[in-house]
């Protein structure tokens, strides 16, 4: 970024900007829609920095540079990489950019793959139930729950979890913000196939991504992968209604199409269908209305996973523990690991041990 000129989209606070003065940059545009803009300015002048970053208020499409950029950077990523439709905003930024010129990040991929959750799935399930009551005070709740059951699966739910809840590899959607158009990110349809590597129910789809920075002599990846430190973006879950039951072996074919609306996010539709047989099952999803499961806790492994018998395991812990403990004394009586209690009748009575009779 040595004695670049850079465009800082969608710019915030202006921290990206003030990175890439660190790194060298010449001149910084950052452009911000919102009244941040103004806050920007007065970190920029607090820090000193107003002769190597410009802010610009206005909306990117909207506004004009004096000058074309040697890069952009932004953080325009949303939940399934595409809520919040940001992407769209920081392809539009690219009339600015020289020819050769660099983004960061470079490309998005999308990760898609099935799982099997069965307490997710009940604990969905379960909260659409408080609607087939037919007495609830008094009232019968009944003539909606249809519409409650069906309003509870079309939420995604942003949330963490184990890996190892995945039933097959996942299919990647790439997208390289250097060639893409903004038209592409409108309608996004992303074919699958899944080859199922352990048999068990498919309750549904689960969605992460990556983005890659490809500089001039190495490429560098932020994932938000399960297998990954968590992030703020989390991953993703959609349900489906009636889940799928798949053996080792099997394919799973589908789509997921994403239709972009106009409250700057996607209606998602969710198609599977397990082939060789007539098993089909779909759901559509809105993601500007997800539902925030997370907790900050690391997700549990899935049942099952485990090569020895957990029990035994904790016992034989338990007894290493007792074995290898240094035993603590406590006025003369020893505890060990297990909890067991002795006398230790070699060891002097002291009188800091005693109670006078007249302190009662």
């Amino acid at each position: 970024m040595e004695n670049k000129i850079v465009l800082d989209v969608g710019a915030g606070s202006g921290i990206l900007s003030f990175f890439a003065v660190q790194a060298g940059a010449q001149l910084v545009y950052a452009v911000e829609a919102s009244n941040m803009a103004q806050y920007a300015e007065m970190l920029v002048n607090a820090n000193h920095l107003s002769d190597k970053i410009v802010v610009i208020a206005g909306k990117i499409e909207e506004i004009d540079l004096p000058q074309e950029v040697d890069i952009i950077i932004s953080e325009p990523m949303g939940y399934m990489l595409y809520n919040e439709r940001m992407l769209e905003t920081y392809l539009h930024a690219r009339k600015w950019l020289k020819p050769g010129g660099k983004m960061f990040p470079s490309r998005g991929d999308l990760h898609v793959a099935p799982f099997t959750d069965e307490a997710l799935y009940l604990e969905q399930f379960n909260k659409a139930s408080f609607w087939y009551q037919t007495s609830f005070h008094g009232v019968d709740l009944s003539r909606i729950r249809t519409a409650a059951m069906k309003e509870y699966f079309r939420q995604p739910i942003v949330d963490t979890f184990d890996i190892r809840i995945c039933m097959a590899k996942s299919v990647r959607h790439v997208v390289d913000f250097l060639s893409a158009e903004e038209t592409d990110l409108h309608r996004i349809d992303i074919p699958l196939e899944f080859h199922i590597l352990e048999t068990g129910t498919c309750h549904g789809l689960a969605f992460w991504f990556d983005v890659a920075f490809t500089g001039s002599t190495q490429q560098i990846w932020l994932s938000t992968s399960p297998t990954e430190p968590l992030t703020h973006w989390y991953q993703v879950r959609c349900l489906l209604q009636t889940p799928i039951f798949a053996k080792e072996g099997q394919m799973l074919t589908g789509r997921v199409l994403l239709a972009a609306n106009n409250r700057q996010s996607y209606d998602v539709t969710m198609e599977l269908k397990l082939e060789g047989t007539s098993i089909t099952s779909s759901n559509t999803f809105d993601l500007k209305n997800p539902y925030f499961r997370y907790t900050g806790a690391t997700a549990p492994p899935p049942p099952g996973n485990n090569t020895t018998s957990p029990s035994e395991a904790f016992w034989t812990q338990l007894d290493a523990q007792g074995a290898r403990n240094a035993v603590n004394l406590v006025n003369g009586i020893s505890v060990n690991g297990l909890g067991e209690a002795s006398m230790d009748i070699g060891q002097p009575i002291l009188n800091t041990n005693l109670i006078g009779l007249g302190e009662f």
